[in-house]
């Protein structure tokens, strides 16, 4: 099946709820024979998120820079474990390495994956589908000010287009399957 890179928060005081997506993710990814790219950290969603893979069966490779392994934050139970010399490498191997992308909540590092891989997109630098789970209405704001974008002239229809909104796991899923075939 696909290599799915799917971006979410690190933080170590997410509330639960944030945790449980991120575990639905990973079982799902792997019930659906994917494999899961990830930033290759251990903690918050991100460790949640490979756990639950893992616990389903699934492949895990993540990809992680140096300084954040020294910070004893590495994934060290993930199947495949590249590390990086920074933060800018690991987002080239990372999209390098995956069929699609999909982003869950998250924070600054969260919206900047997500913004580069929508961006190249835009720029036909990739195919790739990109995909955003506003599980709870969680990114309403920001997709407020998102799609007022087209109409003032600041982002083309077709850029906004690239970018698939869906509200659960099934249909994240579903969307990314739906665009590689």
């Amino acid at each position: 099946m696909a290599a799915i890179c799917v971006f979410c928060a690190s933080s170590r005081t997410l509330d639960q709820r944030w945790l449980d997506l991120a575990t639905e993710t990973g079982v799902e990814l792997a019930r659906r024979g994917h494999t899961l790219v990830s930033g290759g950290g251990c903690v918050g969603m991100m460790g949640a998120l490979a756990d639950g893979a893992r616990a389903a069966g699934g492949h895990t490779l993540g990809i992680i820079p140096q300084a954040l392994v020294d910070l004893e934050v590495a994934d060290r139970n993930a199947d495949e474990l590249v590390i990086t010399d920074g933060m800018a490498s690991r987002k080239i191997a990372m999209i390098d390495k995956s069929d699609a992308f999909l982003t869950l909540p998250g924070g600054l590092g969260t919206l900047d994956e997500l913004f580069e891989v929508w961006t190249m997109a835009t720029l036909a630098m990739h195919h790739k589908p990109v995909v955003l789970l506003d599980q709870d209405g969680f990114y309403t704001g920001l997709l407020d000010w998102l799609y007022g974008l087209a109409p003032s002239r600041f982002a083309h229809q077709r850029a906004m287009n690239l970018l698939v909104v869906v509200d659960s796991v099934g249909a994240a899923l579903d969307a990314i399957e739906a665009r590689l075939n």
